[in-house]
């Protein structure tokens, strides 16, 4: 019933930060295994969605640490606002804007996800990522300058 639920809302989550579908589901299934085996920990005078999310979040970084995939070292629709027009984001769909954000360097679209769409600072995103503050402030403004060249072409191409 839980992941039944949920089960959207944690692909949402999960999708963005994964390299294909499948390797979000994979993420999404690890973040609910660790749901169940923690939820007796839950405290429930807080909410519950947080409590998923950031289970989420984990384990998507969790993901692509076991994987071996290495970071470089260097809000969805608030932070694509800063990059495009309103008219332009309405003619985006949801899956196309997923798509673009994909084409971005990994180090880059984990950044841009916490800060830009998750809301995490940049102190945080540092000692989740294990970078530093100026790692995590530089990658973001280089996701969004990429971002912005991605969202042109796709625009130029488009019409």
């Amino acid at each position: 019933m839980l992941y039944e639920e949920y089960h959207g809302y944690c692909m949402s989550i999960c999708l963005r930060y994964a390299e294909s579908r499948e390797d979000a589901v994979e993420m999404m299934n690890d973040g609910f295994l660790k749901v169940f085996n923690y939820i007796k920990s839950y405290d429930h005078a807080r909410p519950f969605k947080t409590w998923l999310r950031r289970i989420m979040i984990n384990s998507t970084l969790d993901h692509i640490k076991k994987y071996q995939i290495k970071l470089e070292q260097q809000e969805i629709e608030e932070g694509i606002r800063e990059l495009i027009s309103e008219t332009q984001l309405d003619q985006l769909s949801y899956e196309e804007l997923l798509g673009l954000i994909r084409e971005l360097p990994l180090a880059y679209r984990t950044v841009f996800n916490l800060h830009a769409i998750e809301g995490y600072k940049h102190e945080e995103i540092a000692e989740m990522l294990n970078i530093s503050t100026g790692t995590s402030k530089s990658n973001y403004f280089k996701a969004k300058k990429k971002l912005q060249e991605l969202l042109r072409k796709y625009f130029e191409v488009e019409y």
